[in-house]
Order: C-alpha cells, then sequence, then structure tokens
C-alpha cells in the first residue's frame, strides 16, 4: 500500500474542457465541410477521445491507491479492453452510414494529441516527486505537490 499523498486526476477537467472548445470549433466546420455525417464524425470522436482518457485516468488512479507496482497492468488491460471495443464498434459502423469514419478517424487523432499535450503540460507543471523530500526546517512550509510549480 503507498502511503504518499494519492493520485491527482485533476487534469481530466482541464482535458475535457479543452476537447470541448476544439469540438465547438471543429462540429461546425466539419459540418460546413462535410455535412451532418461529418459534424456527427466528429462529435463522436470527441466524445471516444474524452471518454478513453477519463476511463484510463480513474483506473490508473484507482489501481495506483491500492498499490503502484498495480499502475501499469491497469494501464496495459484498460488500453487492450478499449481497443477492441473501438475496434469493433469501428467494425460495425457503415461505409456510408450516419457517421463520417474519416471525421471520426481523425478527431480521434487530433483528440489523442491535444490529451496527450495536456497530461504533458500537466505533469511538467507538478512537483512530483521520486522519493520523499526531507523535512524542512521549522517554520518553512512543504510544497504542497498538488498546486503547479512556479516557473520563476
Amino acid at each position: 500500500m503507498t502511503g504518499g499523498p494519492g493520485w491527482d486526476i485533476s487534469f481530466l477537467r482541464v482535458g475535457a474542457l479543452a476537447t470541448a472548445a476544439v469540438a465547438a470549433v471543429g462540429i461546425p466546420v466539419a459540418g460546413l465541410v462535410g455535412g451532418w455525417s461529418a459534424a456527427l464524425g466528429v462529435l463522436a470522436g470527441a466524445a471516444v477521445v474524452t471518454a478513453f482518457f477519463c476511463v484510463s485516468g480513474v483506473v490508473i488512479a484507482w489501481a495506483g491507491r491500492i498499490d503502484d507496482a498495480l499502475t501499469l497492468p491497469a494501464a496495459l488491460g484498460t488500453f487492450l479492453i478499449k481497443a477492441v471495443v473501438f475496434f469493433a464498434v469501428l467494425s460495425a459502423l457503415p461505409p456510408d452510414g450516419w457517421v463520417d469514419r474519416l471525421a471520426l478517424a481523425w478527431s480521434v487523432v487530433v483528440g489523442a494529441l491535444l490529451w496527450s499535450g495536456v497530461q504533458a503540460r500537466w505533469v511538467w507543471t507538478r512537483q512530483l516527486y521520486y522519493v520523499t523530500p526531507p523535512s524542512p526546517p521549522p517554520g518553512v512550509p512543504r510544497p504542497d505537490p498538488e498546486k503547479p510549480a512556479s516557473r520563476g
């Protein structure tokens, strides 16, 4: 069992908001360029990526609260299950159905890159310790790992 401060999944809110902002621009543009099916493809892609990253974040945080050694198997297992489900759903969609599969695919790629950037920025702006830092001298507060680090 870990005794650390716990797993922070606050990046999920930021990622969802960033995805909503990009989708709010992408959906009407796709609708104007490719019609309703393209707009629905962008909407579906944004929803799929957001759901995938949120499910992964929650499952990995849950596993990490139990034991840090469970995070990799949880991440890989979750990824495998999501990939199989996503493949099955994509295979079930007709090529010329109600959703444009190309728009869906591109929105998934863009969404995954966006979420990766959100996660990278979240990690780069946190004070993450590999080992517990020594106690500060009396009267000096210890930095809060939940707050972003100041960058001078």
